[in-house]
């Protein structure tokens, strides 16, 4: 009875420290996972974060995106005027009215509010600053006629269609130029000027310029809308931008 009772301790001591040493295992494994969830779930927090922070230059050239496919737009109706095809004016006119919304009275008095004072009072790009000033001055003026013209009525006679496809053409050669030197020159230096604190204000700011003029999401509705716009002419889809070479 002694011998098997040894054995029984013996026996029951081994299984507890295996029950012990596996519990342990399992709550080290079940801390290991814990941790591990932790970190991915801060990783993903910052990731988050990082994406929603979006710098003043990379919202004023996202913004320049809706600008150049609003080109894309103008370029397609002067294709089809010059070809005598099929052209639905209130989609030249609603592009012209998303430029005097989103580009004219929003991006550019932005640009106008707080970059260009920036460089005058620093005296640096000053050429360059007046040069766009007077720019966004003559775009609008052709933006004005654009919305004119672009009506069933002016498609058919055949002065105010040829004079409608040459400002779209003059609107075209002007901001490819115009949002071009901003991209290379105008914003890179801007940033130079101003500390990392300063940058970053502004980038609110034109978070809270954004929603003050369009509520929530504004770039995202621009986008939308020059997408519909797009879908109406056909040039929505990107592969057929496409060299077949």
């Amino acid at each position: 009875m002694h011998g098997d009772s040894s054995m029984d301790d013996g026996g029951t001591r081994r299984a507890f420290l295996w029950l012990a040493g596996s519990g342990a295992g399992l709550i080290l494994l079940g801390c290991s996972n814990k941790t591990e969830r932790g970190r991915a779930d801060a990783r993903e927090g910052k990731e988050n974060e990082e994406e929603e922070k979006v710098t003043p230059g990379e919202d004023l050239m996202q913004e320049h995106g809706v600008l150049k496919r609003i080109l894309l737009i103008y370029g397609e109706g002067i294709r089809r005027i010059e070809g005598k095809e099929d052209l639905p004016p209130e989609t030249i006119r609603k592009s012209a009215e998303l430029v005097r919304s989103f580009v004219e009275d929003y991006h550019e008095k932005n640009e106008e509010d707080y970059l260009f004072p920036q460089f005058r009072k620093a005296k640096q790009l000053v050429d360059l600053v007046d040069t766009l000033y007077t720019q966004h001055r003559a775009g609008r003026k052709v933006t004005e006629q654009i919305i004119a013209l672009a009506t069933a009525q002016g498609l058919r006679n055949g002065d105010d269609a040829h004079r409608l496809s040459d400002l779209m053409g003059q609107f075209i050669r002007m901001y490819s130029a115009h949002e071009a030197r901003e991209d290379t020159v105008l914003f890179p230096a801007f940033r130079d000027m101003l500390t990392k604190n300063e940058y970053d204000a502004l980038g609110e700011t034109f978070e809270d310029q954004e929603h003050e003029h369009f509520g929530a999401d504004g770039f995202e509705k621009a986008v939308a809308e020059v997408a519909e716009l797009e879908k109406t002419l056909g040039i929505y889809d990107l592969k057929q931008f496409t060299p077949t070479v």
